[in-house]
């Protein structure tokens, strides 16, 4: 079964990395067993200090959910090696009316060609008027006529060509001009066959006799084929013999990767005459085929987002994807679903704590190792209990996971909030570690936040993150960019900001300069920053 991918926002922080596991774990061990822990970007090094601590290795990296061509219930059809007869690839076809086509293949699988039904069509049309054949396969002869071989020159005959001829009767006489590059096809007829042996012809086909008793005493270069068919169809049968490598079509074939994004798919086949196209994977081996009426309705991936849900911090292509629940302690925001789903939003400081309320109410006590996760996570997003977003219940289920892990929250604590702001990080690392895009009332900004226990120490580094807020705000064409600096000693926050200082000085009290604020008890961009411009911008 299609997995169910469960994934937190962009620039995933440690709650959202930590949620998205406990919950994808929880429904795992309650028996569905298709949830996969899903992130949207690269681990923050808090993060990844939280999953080395406790033994978890990261959850799995998602770019999209667009629907592409492994999403499609295309068809898989017989695979044609490119050395098989056209005869058999027509019987294949034949098997099931709705196979078009079918996928040629070279020895090790990879995409030769394509062969059609109306190919085949117009190969043997062409064959009535051009009556020759080349260096068809012996093998293949015998197994398009369903003969055997009845006599062959001591060195075994590998491949036939020639111009085919039937023998008729005229007049009593056999008028038949034979040659070295004549395959004959003849009946119970003991003259002419003894007249194209002698005239070491490429190959009699002996169509319900045998070959006359003085035949065998000829030391002939000819092969001879018997075959039970009649002198017309055996005739059809020695042209169907051809190998499909000689017939299918090997331009133009417009193969569709599994990896290919529908829509892409859907506008080449639109732009193209054909019907079926074969379907490939990143090493060229074909895997099925795919027509136009694969597109137009495409199995959607599903996906539960935790701790967001807002579409410009979702993962791209959300909107093509089936949305089957949300679990969530932020504002409700756009995104928007077809069908009613399960929605869990709670007014929490960390979507973690909503999930190990989840546990406790199914009756399954999670593992040591993800009890401590879980507790990382519940005092990353509360700041260690100092946000505004902190509630009682937030406290209780930190101690409760620390108390299943047998960790101190205090020196977790400590452990979380070093790891963020190390000197050998690079100013966009920290900048970007936990950093997040919004829209308010028709304005677009970014805003990132680090939390440390020593901030002279990194606003000494003030001009780099400038620096780097500068390019990206060029880039994305935002009006205002923030980064926040909460010092959990000072319980405030230093603000780095471009944009109007106007904005800044009337949304909070303060008094800026030189790109810098300092907000006293705002520790919060969820709940204290991002509503306090939302009432300013109206």
């Amino acid at each position: 079964m299609d997995p169910i991918y469960v994934t937190g926002h962009r620039n995933p922080d440690t709650d959202s990395i930590v949620s998205a596991m406990a919950y994808a774990q929880m429904r795992n061990a309650l028996g569905d067993r298709n949830y996969v822990a899903a992130r949207l970007g690269r681990l923050s090094d808090e993060t990844q200090l939280v999953l080395d601590r406790f033994g978890f290795e990261p959850p799995v990296l998602i770019h999209t959910l667009k629907n592409q061509v492994s999403d499609l219930n295309f068809d898989t059809p017989p695979v044609l090696n490119k050395a098989v007869t056209v005869d058999h690839a027509w019987k294949l076809m034949h098997e099931d009316e709705n196979t078009l086509a079918l996928p040629v293949v070279n020895d090790d699988g990879t995409l030769y060609g394509m062969l059609s039904t109306n190919t085949i069509a117009v190969h043997d049309m062409q064959s009535i008027l051009h009556s020759e054949i080349d260096d068809i396969p012996v093998f293949n002869l015998v197994s398009a006529l369903e003969g055997n071989i009845v006599l062959d020159r001591a060195e075994p005959t590998l491949s036939i060509t020639g111009r085919v001829t039937i023998a008729l009767p005229a007049n009593g006489e056999e008028s038949i001009r034979m040659t070295r590059h004549t395959v004959l096809i003849c009946g119970n007829q003991p003259d002419v066959i003894l007249a194209a042996l002698k005239a070491k012809v490429a190959c009699i086909v002996v169509c319900q006799a045998g070959l006359p008793e003085d035949a065998h005493a000829l030391h002939s270069e000819t092969l001879v084929i018997s075959t039970p068919h009649e002198p017309y169809r055996a005739a059809r049968m020695i042209f169907q013999s051809m190998p499909v490598s000689r017939v299918c079509r090997t331009t133009d074939l417009c193969p569709a990767r599994l990896s290919d994004y529908v829509d892409d798919v859907l506008k080449m086949a639109l732009d193209n005459r054909h019907r079926v196209f074969p379907v490939v994977d990143d090493d060229m081996k074909v895997v099925g085929t795919l027509s136009r009426i694969h597109l137009i309705n495409p199995r959607r991936k599903r996906v539960v987002l935790v701790d967001h849900n807002e579409l410009s911090q979702s993962v791209p292509g959300l909107e093509q994807a089936e949305i089957l629940a949300i679990i969530d302690h932020h504002r409700l925001a756009d995104v928007q679903t077809p069908n009613p789903i399960y929605m869990h939003n709670e007014p929490v400081g960390s979507t973690a704590t909503i999930v190990a309320g989840m546990y406790m109410e199914r009756g399954l006590m999670p593992t040591m190792s993800m009890a401590g996760i879980i507790t990382c996570a519940i005092v990353s997003d509360t700041l260690m209990f100092k946000s505004p977003t902190c509630t009682p219940r937030d406290i209780q289920t930190a101690q409760r996971m620390a108390s299943i892990a047998h960790v101190s929250i205090e020196e977790l604590g400590r452990m979380i909030f070093s790891a963020s702001t190390s000197d050998d990080k690079s100013a966009e690392n920290i900048l970007f570690q936990d950093y997040k895009e919004f829209m308010l009332s028709g304005h677009t900004l970014g805003v990132g936040q680090v939390v440390t226990l020593d901030s002279d120490r990194v606003m000494r580094r003030k001009e780099d993150f400038l620096a780097a807020m500068r390019a990206r705000m060029a880039e994305r064409g935002y009006d205002m960019m923030l980064f926040m600096i909460t010092d959990m000693l000072q319980e405030g926050s230093h603000l780095l900001f471009l944009g109007d200082a106007d904005v800044i000085a009337q949304a909070f009290n303060v008094h800026p300069e030189a790109n810098y604020a300092f907000l006293p008890g705002i520790v919060s961009r969820k709940k204290q920053v991002i509503p306090s411009l939302s009432v300013f911008w109206g």
